[in-house]
């Protein structure tokens, strides 16, 4: 691992200490957020973890290796034109050809799972797509999440999929889906979308002890922890599912398959929405974080108290 990894040493300290880390994504940098936005949503990100006492960890590949904690110079260095988007499959190309890559949901958690950080902030997880009985587009963030056991703190999945069919998937591979003060999936931009999720856990504490029990028992794969988006910061429902149907059929015309289709659809939905949906988008980024660094400083507390004091033994009777 050393020969392709290289960890910040305040994020090495941080773990070797038991303190709480939390792994950040880079495509937000890269193809997610337009730029100044991408750079200023990137630290900010990383200043809602550091407010909570969590360490942050962002990840990407530089020159050929998986960097897990960058300086800012770095960040501005991915926010270049052309910086390759990276998933399981291009891990070990990019690598290979020692070039820079920022990292997806599932090439985060596999970078997140070498360093042994359990806890990732992201926006949302991708899903299946809408029209996957012609497409089969299902991303490969839902496989990682059913193998790589590290805790995906997100808004849910990308209000541009199938929500239920994306439910469906991980219900199939195992992955439990918590709901942080919520009985509902969060649909990304929108509170709700009325789809129960396994279970709710209203305090850091509570989905921190699933956690715990799902790895104690050597049960593989992630966990979902689905956070709603701020009251204030969500969009109306019926205007984001206008909007999103307008950007799914433009893709459908033009022809916009594979990694290409989701970083489009995010882009039109910013320009019909006026903006609005980038608004939304960098309010769910930033609580998706605080979550994400609480829920990691109670595991990391838990880890720490699971030593407890063993019972006396019971003294045998001399005859």
């Amino acid at each position: 691992m050393q020969d392709y990894c290289k960890i910040h040493p305040e994020v090495a300290e941080a773990l070797k200490a038991g303190k709480p880390v939390v792994a950040l994504e880079s495509t937000l940098i890269s193809h997610g957020l337009p730029h100044p936005t991408n750079l200023e949503t990137a630290a900010a990100i990383e200043a809602a973890v550091r407010a909570e006492g969590a360490v942050p960890a962002t990840i990407a590949v530089l020159d050929g290796r998986i960097r897990i904690g960058l300086e800012k110079e770095d960040l501005e260095r991915l926010s270049a034109p052309g910086v390759r988007k990276v998933s399981r499959r291009d891990m070990p190309i990019v690598l290979a050809e020692g070039a820079d890559g920022a990292t997806t949901v599932a090439a985060t958690m596999i970078a997140a799972r070498l360093a042994g950080i359990p806890i990732f902030a992201t926006g949302g997880i991708g899903g299946v797509h809408r029209g996957v009985e012609t497409t089969l587009d299902i991303s490969a963030d839902l496989e990682e999440l059913a193998s790589t056991s590290v805790a995906v703190v997100c808004a849910g999945a990308k209000a541009i999929l199938d929500l239920p069919k994306t439910l469906e998937y991980l219900e199939t591979k195992g992955v439990p889906v918590l709901g942080f003060g919520t009985d509902c999936f969060p649909a990304f931009y929108t509170g709700s979308c009325h789809l129960p999720v396994d279970t709710r856990c209203d305090t850091p504490d509570a989905a921190a002890r699933v956690l715990r029990a799902k790895w104690n028992l050597n049960l593989k794969g992630g966990v979902v922890i689905a956070v709603p988006i701020p009251e204030e910061a969500a969009l109306d429902a019926e205007a984001v599912e206008g909007a999103i149907r307008q950007a799914v059929a433009e893709a459908d015309q033009r022809d916009v398959r594979g990694k290409e289709l989701t970083p489009f659809l995010l882009k039109r939905m910013e320009e019909l929405t006026g903006g609005a949906s980038l608004v939304a988008n960098r309010a769910l980024l930033l609580n998706n974080a605080t979550v994400a660094a609480r829920i990691a400083s109670a595991y990391a507390q838990q880890k720490q108290d699971i030593a407890l004091p063993r019972r006396p033994a019971a003294k045998r009777p001399l005859y």
